[in-house]
């Protein structure tokens, strides 16, 4: 019998080259995986076909005991049981012994949405004086403009942007490619941006990346996090603020103001309608805090 550690990374190496997941979601799995090792040898079993249902529970317990909440218990249950199907597949094993185990259970959250006008305030903030803030408006309009995730946004390739068709590829999760089109300021924030602030942070130097640093390399999640942060305070948003926030607010504005679901699902790249399907609500209710407030009998 293959070794835990072997086992685990045939999988990982399943994931990546059959599956074609996006490396966030292969290391949300391999860091998940990593805990449920770490549990089994902690509990003497060193052979994976010696783990059981009972020794899932009582894992994810351990979990829930250490405060991980019913949604990241839930994920990481479905990284056991893409695991052990792997197994079963391989015939390594002849059951998968999470396949029996229900998803903890975990309210519908609704997504934090900015108004328009926050958004607005949000957009006008960077210093359009500056070649980091010629860069850092195109960044933020593009974000809001096509409703992308913070990877897209800053993996966009040159290429990969088309302004006289006024549209976008993006390569999104599990490879998966989309057209989005984008408005008339963000192309002319883009436009901007590339006409005078990127051959001024590029300084001579060549990139295949649609936005750069100061030292001509693409810019990190972190350091766009960090950047959408500072803008936040700047234009006096006080609710909490990531870049998802942005796409949370693109979708849910645009069913407000009467966009189809399935469009909007395209648009963002859901593969299943029923997630797409949050923003309605959202927008609900929206509806029903205006009727509350205006209605003479609300």
């Amino acid at each position: 019998m293959n070794s835990l550690d072997q086992l685990a990374d045939r999988f990982i190496n399943h994931l990546v080259v059959e599956k074609g997941l996006s490396k966030n979601t292969v290391s949300a799995y391999s860091r998940d995986l990593i805990l449920y090792l770490e549990f089994l040898r902690a509990k003497k079993v060193s052979n994976i076909a010696e783990s059981d249902t009972t020794l899932v529970l009582n894992h994810l317990i351990d979990l829930r005991d250490a405060g991980l909440g019913p949604r990241s218990r839930a994920r990481h249950l479905v990284a056991l049981r893409g695991f052990y199907r792997f197994l079963v597949q391989e015939r390594i094993l002849e059951t998968n012994p999470a396949q029996m185990v229900d998803l903890p259970k975990a309210g519908r959250k609704l997504p934090d949405v900015l108004k328009v006008n926050e958004v607005e305030q949000l957009l006008r903030t960077p210093d359009l004086s500056k070649p980091l803030g010629m860069r850092d408006a195109a960044m933020l309009e593009l974000l809001y403009a096509a409703g992308l995730r913070a990877s897209e946004l800053i993996n966009m390739g040159i290429a990969d942007i088309n302004l006289e068709a006024c549209f976008v590829r993006i390569l999104g999760k599990g490879s998966k490619e989309r057209l989005v089109p984008i408005g008339q300021v963000a192309k002319e924030r883009v436009d901007t941006y590339l006409a005078s602030a990127r051959p001024a942070l590029l300084k001579g130097r060549q990139s295949l990346y649609l936005f750069v640093t100061r030292s001509a390399k693409p810019m990190t999640r972190q350091g766009f996090w960090k950047l959408l942060k500072q803008y936040a305070v700047k234009a006096g948003i006080s609710c909490k603020i990531t870049p998802h926030t942005l796409r949370h607010s693109f979708a849910t504005h645009l069913l407000e103001r009467g966009a189809d679901l399935r469009s909007v699902q395209v648009m963002l790249g859901h593969v299943d309608i029923s997630t797409t399907q949050i923003y309605t609500h959202v927008a609900q209710e929206r509806l029903k805090a205006v009727h509350t407030q205006y209605h003479p009998r609300g």
